[in-house]
């Protein structure tokens, strides 16, 4: 459902005082080519607590911000940060790739920047109760909006041992999976799965000791894989990276943040698919309708660097990738939502 957010009172630094944007200076600096014209609109597909999207705001003082989020909390922190900035500013509830509909809504064509800061946010990862972190005891919920059903001790306690394995296999990247699927299904015959400390001790439990020495908590693994199925995060992905490009003006730009391979190869892949030609390799001629229609203005995904590291650990996993709208999108390669 996309919803206009209505701002509450909160404490006008609260949002600012927790968080952090990741490469907030580097993302700024590459949207603001495309956002110094009168008139350009910038949509945060992510907006957490408006790190970002403040910054654009103050950096570039004729853009209007759309921020889409789907934890309601997040929008009213952030809502209250940017309260400031007038109609330059609208929260929407909704998930991000509902953004053709988001933008329908608000009768806007084509927008001139977009940055997606994918991931979980750290009000989510602070928020001890939603479960988030392996690092606190909590009810297994991880879910970024609270009105959405699915839980993590849902999908623990009555998916099977074979889609449990899955998931931790291809959202965690977890050696593991089998065995901690396993270890799952026999544990929650006794009792149903409620608390997260409890999932981190078997997690433990089911990983060699020669392997725990290195790569920090073992169980952060199949905490990220429970996280991505509760929230559908690649799929939501996989919709929403052509459906923000399709958003595009010719000229316009997306900024996109990812924190794990799974997350950077969907975003390589989609950034490519717009950035190499769409002609046949053998023939003589490129003809003008596959030339590309996107440019690549990052050389492969950059990292933080150690001042950055130093101002933000978060940052240590942020891969950036960025590209610019060269050129409308040949029919051929139109999406469902271009055509």
């Amino acid at each position: 459902m996309i919803q206009e957010s209505q701002s509450q009172p909160v404490a006008p630094h609260d949002a600012a005082g927790r968080h952090v944007p990741v490469l907030l200076d580097r993302c700024v600096d590459l949207l603001a080519p495309a956002l110094v014209a009168p008139g350009a609109v910038f949509v945060d597909c992510t907006l957490g607590m408006g790190g970002h999207t403040q910054a654009v705001l103050e950096r570039l003082p004729t853009v209007r911000a759309i921020g889409i989020d789907r934890d309601p909390q997040a929008l009213r922190l952030a809502g209250e940060r940017l309260a400031h900035f007038g109609d330059r500013f609208v929260g929407v509830h909704a998930v991000y790739d509902e953004i053709p509909e988001v933008l329908a809504s608000l009768k806007i064509g084509s927008v001139q920047g977009v940055l997606m800061d994918l991931g979980v946010s750290s009000l989510q990862i602070d928020e001890s109760e939603r479960g988030f972190s392996y690092a606190h005891d909590a009810p297994l919920d991880m879910r970024m909006d609270a009105t959405a059903s699915l839980t993590a001790a849902d999908i623990l306690n009555t998916y099977d041992e074979r889609e449990l394995a899955r998931i931790l296999r291809d959202y965690g990247e977890e050696r593991f999976a089998s065995k901690i699927a396993r270890s799952i299904v026999a544990k929650r015959a006794l009792r149903p799965w409620e608390r997260s400390a409890d999932l981190v001790d078997l997690v433990r439990a089911c990983i060699p000791a020669a392997t725990r020495k290195t790569g920090g908590n073992p169980a952060k693994r199949t905490f990220q894989a429970l996280r991505i199925e509760v929230n559908g995060e690649l799929e939501v992905l996989e919709r929403a990276l052509p459906a923000a490009v399709d958003a595009l003006a010719v000229g316009g730009r997306i900024v996109i943040e990812s924190y794990h391979s799974l997350e950077d190869r969907l975003t390589k892949r989609a950034l490519a698919r717009g950035a190499v030609s769409s002609a046949p390799p053998d023939l003589p001629v490129e003809p003008e309708t596959h030339r590309p229609f996107l440019k690549l203005l990052t050389r492969g995904a950059e990292e933080a660097d150690e001042h950055e590291l130093e101002l933000n650990p978060r940052s240590a996993s942020v891969r950036l990738r960025a590209a610019e709208r060269t050129r409308p999108t040949p029919d051929h390669l139109k999406t469902r939502t271009e055509r």
